[in-house]
């Protein structure tokens, strides 16, 4: 009896101890390693690192430009309310979803009230969470903000007629429409030349924007007839901005944008060598400045009292006219999630009311335009049927009085 005990007890113990080792190596966030950051295997192939590097880990390794906030925060007030959706799970609240899914942060907001907020792997609301394709609706903003000043004369204007150096280029010759609808025609695939564009433009010790974008020159077909979506076509952009303001982006971004939102903490930008933003990705900023970023489109560029960027722009932004029909919803992607594009927005609806922020490995801002709700999430992947249930997520917020 005694040893059948003792059998039982050490097999117990075994167990425990498999079962440890086990959820040891299945940690494939790296809770185990305390969240490590650093460059192993490229930017965002070691998912150890993700949540780390995602969260401000790009900043011990890669250069990066800071952007101030003002003295006086924008006040967002937290009001409990609970979001039930249904989804393949069943009737959820937001927390199921937390737990299901690789999610570092998530928050659903309305007018200066924030009905939920949550942050998971050890992160918190004074975390700054960096942004993959995101960044380029902030350079949207920017974009709109620099023709509201007159500083660029017309959006179908071509970028060399503010960066001479790029006379003769392919992307010199693109108006900046076709620029931010993605369609250069150049001859690029997102996917299969990021191994080229990335180390070039960004994180090489020699990495430089403007050369990048100036010597990719192959075209595929005339500017305007395509969307296909790739970095250069934002970096350019980029480029016109730095020689408008006359300021790098980031502080272009503090002055005109980031001071006047009424964010509550600093952000940054990565940049390549040379100190120039590497715009197409790595904006970083906390959880509740990506909320009112969003607010500020919810409410057509109106915040904080003030008329930041034109409410003509944000109807540039959510329309589309006879130039824009290879980015209207159902053209630019099949996706009915995020099937429309312009201006680097994506849309989720044909009619541009709801208007999102996208980013790898799951970063969404989500904004409804009509009831001015928005909900915001930091992830480190993109794999399964998370996107379907955060949608149905925001459609049940939407639905919401208040």
């Amino acid at each position: 009896m005694l040893r059948r005990q003792l059998l039982q007890a050490l097999a117990a113990g075994a167990i425990i101890t498999a079962t440890g080792e086990a959820r040891a190596q299945n940690d494939k966030w790296g809770a185990a390693q305390q969240y490590p950051e650093g460059w192993v295997g490229g930017l965002s192939f070691d998912p150890t690192r993700r949540v780390g590097n995602y969260s401000g880990g790009f900043e011990s390794f890669l250069p990066f430009r800071r952007i101030r906030p003002g003295q006086h925060a924008l006040p967002l007030t937290s009001v409990q309310k609970t979001v039930k959706y249904q989804s393949d799970f069943g009737s959820s609240v937001p927390d199921e979803y937390l737990n299901r899914w690789p999610v570092t942060s998530l928050a659903i907001a309305r007018k200066g009230e924030i009905w939920f907020e949550a942050y998971r792997f050890d992160r918190t609301a004074s975390t700054r969470f960096t942004s993959w394709s995101m960044a380029k609706s902030v350079t949207s903003l920017l974009l709109g903000i620099c023709l509201d000043r007159g500083l660029i004369h017309a959006f179908d204007d071509v970028a060399e007629t503010y960066v001479p150096e790029l006379r003769g280029t392919l992307h010199g010759g693109c108006t900046l429409r076709n620029l931010a609808n993605m369609s250069s025609g150049a001859a690029i695939e997102h996917e299969k030349d990021a191994s080229i564009v990335v180390p070039s433009a960004f994180t090489s010790k020699k990495s430089s924007v403007a050369t990048t974008v100036a010597n990719w020159n192959a075209r595929k077909e005339e500017q305007g007839k395509r969307f296909n979506y790739n970095e250069l076509c934002a970096l350019t952009v980029g480029m016109v901005i730095r020689r408008v303001s006359g300021l790098s982006l980031s502080e272009f971004a503090e002055e005109a944008l980031w001071r006047p939102l009424g964010t509550e903490a600093e952000a940054t930008w990565t940049t390549d060598s040379e100190r120039n933003e590497y715009n197409c990705i790595g904006f970083a900023a906390r959880l509740r400045d990506w909320i009112r970023l969003g607010m500020l489109i919810a409410q057509r560029g109106r915040a904080n009292g003030k008329q930041i960027v034109s409410e003509r722009w944000i109807t540039e932004c959510t329309t589309w006219g006879p130039a824009d029909g290879q980015v209207r919803y159902g053209v630019a992607s099949p996706n009915a999630l995020l099937g429309g594009y312009k201006a680097f927005m994506w849309h989720a609806r044909p009619d541009g009311s709801q208007v999102v922020f996208n980013g790898h490995h799951g970063q969404r801002v989500f904004i409804d335009m009509e009831t001015q709700t928005v909900l915001a999430q930091t992830a480190v992947d993109h794999a399964g049927a998370w996107q379907r249930e955060l949608y149905a997520m925001f459609a049940a917020a939407v639905k919401l009085p208040g």
